[in-house]
């Protein structure tokens, strides 16, 4: 099977797996319960449907019940980077990481007219058509994330896929627990990921 081929097959199941958010017509809150508190996501499933399908295939086979936030992105630590940005990274539960799904087409924010803004929503990734499960919340806005961007030498940005509505103060506690470079020390565990 070519590349294009597993992507498209990639494509249809995330999109038949998801049907059921794009005939909703309000977008999907989810809500994330962690050790410091409660983080309330909207999910944009007009504009990126094929992000919005993945994550929230992964929250209704809690995937993420028992997951972590692992990452804090500050100005102080990425010593090395010439262009900064603040996040905070999560994924599911390391258990389970072994069963995570097929990687998803990239949602190029110039394709969606989303923004990598304060609270934003977006996922995870190393190279184009990679992401999976882990995502990130920005910490202030964050255009550098966005397609064209210079963050990713590729210039093809993230996906973005929705926002914080409640609890950017639990994102902030998150970004402030102690950290040994990029990795918190210890983990902020999730203690459930549920639709609303």
């Amino acid at each position: 099977m070519t590349a294009r081929l597993t992507r498209l097959c990639v494509l249809v199941a995330v999109l038949l797996t998801g049907s059921a958010a794009f005939a909703q017509s309000r977008p999907v809150r989810v809500v994330f319960e962690t050790q410091l508190g409660n983080i309330e996501l909207e999910i944009d499933t007009a504009r990126a449907p094929v992000t919005a399908a993945n994550f929230l295939r992964y929250v209704d086979a809690g995937f993420y019940d028992g997951g972590q936030f692992h990452r804090t992105v500050r100005l102080s630590n990425q010593p090395d980077k010439k262009v900064k940005i603040e996040v905070i990274q999560a994924g599911t539960n390391p258990a389970r990481k072994k069963d995570d799904f097929p990687p998803i087409p990239l949602e190029r924010t110039n394709k969606t007219g989303l923004s990598h803004t304060d609270g934003c929503l977006s996922m995870a990734r190393d190279t184009p058509d990679t992401a999976t499960s882990d995502f990130f919340i920005c910490i202030g806005d964050q255009p550098a994330l966005d397609f064209g961007g210079a963050r990713n030498p590729d210039g093809q940005g993230f996906a973005a896929f929705g926002r914080v509505v409640k609890g950017m103060d639990v994102v902030r506690k998150i970004q402030a627990v102690p950290a040994d470079a990029q990795r918190l020390t210890p983990p902020i565990k999730i203690l459930s990921a549920r639709r609303l």
